[in-house]
């Protein structure tokens, strides 16, 4: 429906002033902060997307993945029996049986994500995007992160990003299909909030800030403009569509913010796994700190937390 998207505008110094606003906000203290530090967990993508990948680090990624906090911190908390796990382990498709074996060893049902589709620049041929996201599924990924050929926003070939969505959701069958836009390439708010809309209409269960190799990844401005987008849609078709800012996120603090944002522009409901993802490495190793030293009062040594 081009007529969604042919008259956008995006006031851009309205929304960077609201979005220096955001980063002001201050952050909630004691068992509040506990208590929003354990839903982040939750709603996380541990990932793991280097070059050096092995079956070994990705089976302790997906240890980590099922005992993402500290059991006699999570008991001090009571919160040991409340089954507090991370989103999803996201991983590279060569990687994906590795991380499912490793889950299904470890008795928990926490689904495997691969990025796929030319991962990260976007810039390979669609039969061969199609044929990676297949052999994702075929390997037991149930959510797969796709990313999309920057140059068809950039040149506005708008129908031609849609098919290709569109082929990449039919090939990921009934696996969930998150879309990262590569915000920090898009040139535009204006693109960004097209592309949204774009990979909406096309099937998307999520919408994705960025694949993390950019030089600009998840920004709250960015994040702005594709939670309006979610929200229109929403209006528009009655559809919830999940929002994954990814990229840089590396602090307590900053997994905050983006929770609050989220509550702020989409609502409670959106604050669930289902329809709210962080990207990250590093970011829980950072909220496990931060856990120890609410329940300790003193700030955690090198070998005091696992790895995550």
């Amino acid at each position: 429906e081009l007529g969604w998207i042919s008259k956008v505008y995006v006031n851009r110094p309205a929304v960077v002033r609201h979005a220096e606003q955001i980063k002001k906000w201050r952050t909630v203290k004691g068992n509040w902060q506990a208590a929003w530090l354990l839903k982040a967990v939750t709603c996380i993508d541990l990932t793991t997307l280097s070059g050096d990948d092995t079956p070994s680090n990705v089976h302790r990624l997906c240890f980590k993945a099922k005992h993402p906090i500290r059991e006699d911190l999570l008991k001090a908390l009571d919160m040991h029996d409340k089954g507090i796990t991370v989103g999803a382990v996201c991983v590279y498709p060569a990687r994906v049986t590795d991380a499912v074996n490793a889950l299904k060893a470890a008795g928990c049902n926490i689904p495997v994500a691969s990025v796929a589709a030319g991962f990260p620049s976007g810039q390979t041929p669609l039969e061969i995007k199609l044929a990676e996201i297949k052999l994702a599924v075929e390997y037991g990924a149930r959510e797969i992160d796709i990313v999309i050929s920057r140059s068809l926003v950039l040149t506005g070939q708008w129908e031609a990003l849609y098919e290709e969505i569109r082929q990449c959701r039919e090939a990921c069958g009934e696996a969930h299909m998150k879309t990262i836009l590569a915000t920090g390439e898009l040139g535009s708010l204006a693109n960004v909030y097209k592309a949204s809309m774009i990979a909406m209409m096309a099937g998307s269960d999520f919408i994705k800030t960025s694949t993390g190799k950019e030089v600009e990844n998840a920004t709250f401005p960015v994040g702005v403009v594709m939670m309006r987008a979610i929200k229109e849609f929403y209006w528009q078709t009655g559809n919830k569509v999940g929002f994954k800012p990814a990229g840089g996120i590396r602090t307590a603090k900053e997994a905050i913010t983006w929770l609050m944002l989220v509550k702020e522009e989409l609502g409670v409901e959106w604050l669930t796994p289902e329809l709210f993802r962080l990207g990250a490495s590093s970011l829980l190793g950072d909220i496990e700190k931060q856990i120890f030293y609410h329940v300790t009062g003193s700030y955690a040594l090198q070998h005091d937390l696992a790895m995550a």
